[in-house]
């Protein structure tokens, strides 16, 4: 698969936070996430693994109850279950990787 950029079909899943599935093959599936200062992602668990990767901006990331000061160039890798949320310090832009393929991020 291969997909050009595109500036359209970004969904808001909360207040703040816009996301498009960039690409997907049958075990990964990649999004970017633009989120807007001053907003947060609630902590949450899931049973995918989620890499990312900030390619702009500044955020705090909790990750199983470790806070990460996170600025661009910084990666991180969330394992399956692991509780974890968002404070967007910054505009930001985050690619993440998730594997399996999650279903409900799959384009209609």
């Amino acid at each position: 698969m291969f997909e050009k950029h595109n500036p359209e079909g970004y969904k808001t899943p909360l207040r703040g936070i816009r996301m498009k599935t960039l690409c997907y093959g049958e075990r990964t599936l990649m999004t970017e996430f633009l989120l807007q200062r001053a907003h947060v992602l609630p902590m949450h668990s899931h049973p995918y693994e989620q890499t990312g990767y900030l390619i702009q901006g500044h955020i705090l990331l909790t990750i199983a109850g470790q806070t990460n000061d996170v600025v661009p160039g910084d990666s991180w890798c969330i394992p399956p279950g692991a509780e974890h949320g968002a404070q967007i310090l910054e505009d930001s832009v985050a690619i993440e990787v998730f594997s399996p393929v999650r279903e409900d991020y799959l384009p209609k």
